[in-house]
């Protein structure tokens, strides 16, 4: 064991390096082992690109668990509620869906002899869409908060289901900062690694301008730079054969007086996805797209004809879909952008980096700084790859709505959706898709299961009635409650939506904290 704990040296503020001083220091504080200490790092000089993002329902769960105050979180980001997507254009017939982020089949568990997901496949048998089963569809679609007020003025959770948020990077890597009370925090530009002669690990990082800083455990959070792991010789996996979409050009829009829609926005353009994601104060865009299929300047163009008025870009971000292959290498761990990048189509990043510290802190600190993690480093390595591996399986499949109006979609029509997926889109045509489809994720951590591919596979037309049929067999009586189930649940979630407190109004009434029901 290092000295005094040993020291874990996060590298690169943000997002991503807020966080993991947030976990780790937790993890540490926890370890019945002495303690390291955690220490941020980062350039006084690297300014943060992006408009807006969006996370799961993971990220509010995790900020209970850090004892952040969801009220005081809201008003000091500008932060908004998110309960799902809303999916405009991507069908053949450019008819709109929700994907929304709760599960109406946990409310209800199946009855002997039915599938888990019961309540979806009495929707599909019925040939009602999968998303008019969830209360946060009505959440959306009317606006609303997630909340209902008693007749003494006091908020009601309506749902036992965490929501997620959007929020500016920016003002969210401020607030972390401000509750990392006890992590040590050094304004200063890492130049570079001193490394062991033997073993390889690193010892020191070197810093301009000022004194070597000494390490036992290194996270890097400095984005595409990948400063740290990159000097560790990590090796890129791409994913440009299934996400073909490598620029971004990102844009503020104001509001447009409206209320505040409870929802990410993707619309579906010629040459890819324009995102929407509104904050209190504005709404973040952007367009992701193909510049094989079209120029920065056509983009531009093709969104300022859509919104009917000029905007500003952000410039244009050259992105490259994939991963390293190794995250965790010696003893660095990369996190955030610096791990991998996918299109932001359902805030993955995010929620990758909050799985892969909570699968980093499995071990216990102690041992990560002495080096003692045993098996822990290739189990890592090889879960955090499959899981961003099944993260572009899940956008490809987005693609696969049949569209052929424009170059773009005819290709990915043609021959944009990967063999993987187009065995799998054959399998659920002729069978129901059940959660058994997809193996359990290490330390049951949430990931891209049933509850999620089912709203926007059904969406975009892709799951027959047939199968749904086969799913609930044929005993009346479990078909019959499957139909009463579904249809008492629609009626309370459309009443509990209409009940609940506009969006924009819980924003502005200082959010006051909603615990879970």
């Amino acid at each position: 064991m290092p000295a005094g704990g040993g020291h874990i040296a996060i590298v690169g503020g943000g997002t991503a390096g807020w966080l993991a001083a947030l976990v780790m220091h937790r993890a540490a504080a926890r370890s019945g082992k002495p303690a390291p200490k955690v220490s941020v790092i980062e350039s006084p000089d690297i300014p943060t690109v992006g408009v807006g993002e969006g996370s799961t329902a993971l990220f509010r769960q995790v900020m209970q668990e850090l004892g952040i105050d969801e009220a005081e979180f809201l008003r000091e980001t500008g932060a908004a509620l998110k309960f799902g997507i809303k999916h405009a254009g991507w069908r053949k017939d450019r008819r709109d869906y929700y994907g929304p982020i709760d599960d109406p089949n946990a409310l209800s568990p199946a009855p002997t002899g039915a599938p888990r997901n019961w309540l979806h496949q009495a929707r599909l048998r019925a040939g009602k869409d999968i998303a008019g089963a969830h209360l946060f569809t009505y959440l959306m679609k009317g606006g609303k908060s997630g909340v209902a007020l008693g007749k003494d003025g006091t908020q009601t959770p309506l749902s036992p289901y965490h929501h997620a948020y959007h929020f500016d990077q920016a003002r969210l890597g401020r607030f972390l900062a401000s509750k990392a009370v006890g992590v040590d925090h050094l304004r200063v530009e890492v130049a570079g690694i001193t490394r062991d002669t033997e073993t390889g690990n690193i010892t020191h990082l070197t810093c301009k301008d000022a004194d070597d800083v000494p390490v036992d455990f290194v996270i890097d959070c400095t984005g595409f730079r990948r400063a740290i792991l990159g000097q560790l010789g990590a090796d890129w996996h791409s994913y440009a054969d299934m996400l073909p979409l490598n620029k971004a050009m990102p844009f503020w829009l104001d509001h447009d007086g409206g209320d505040i829609a409870p929802y990410t926005l993707a619309r579906a353009m010629n040459a890819g996805w324009m995102w929407g994601i509104p904050v209190q104060d504005r709404m973040g865009c952007g367009y992701v797209f193909s510049d094989a299929h079209i120029s920065p300047e056509a983009a531009q163009a093709e969104v300022e004809a859509h919104l009917g008025h000029k905007i500003t870009p952000r410039g244009v971000i050259d992105i490259a879909p994939g991963r390293v292959k190794t995250a965790w290498s010696h003893n660095c761990v990369a996190l955030g952008l610096a791990q991998s990048f996918l299109e932001p189509l359902e805030a993955t990043s995010i929620h990758g980096t909050l799985v892969q510290l909570l699968l980093l802190t499995s071990t216990d600190p102690a041992d990560l700084v002495a080096g003692t993690w045993g098996k822990a480093r290739d189990n890592y390595n090889q879960t955090a790859a499959g899981q961003v591996d099944d993260f572009a399986q899940f956008i490809n499949i987005h693609y696969a709505g049949g569209r052929n109006d424009t170059p773009f979609w005819a290709d990915m029509t043609a021959q944009g959706i990967t063999a993987a997926n187009r065995d799998r889109l054959a399998h659920w045509a002729a069978k129901p898709l059940l959660p058994s489809d997809f193996a359990a994720f290490p330390g049951n951590l949430p990931h891209v299961e049933e509850p999620l591919y089912a709203p926007v596979l059904d969406g975009l037309g892709l799951l027959p009635s047939g199968p749904a049929k086969a799913a609930l067999g044929d005993d009346p009586a479990l078909r019959m409650a499957a139909r009463k189930t579904t249809e008492r649940l629609t009626a309370e979630f459309k009443s509990a939506a209409r009940r609940a407190v506009p969006h924009h109004a819980f924003l502005t009434s200082a959010a006051p904290a909603m615990e879970q029901a």
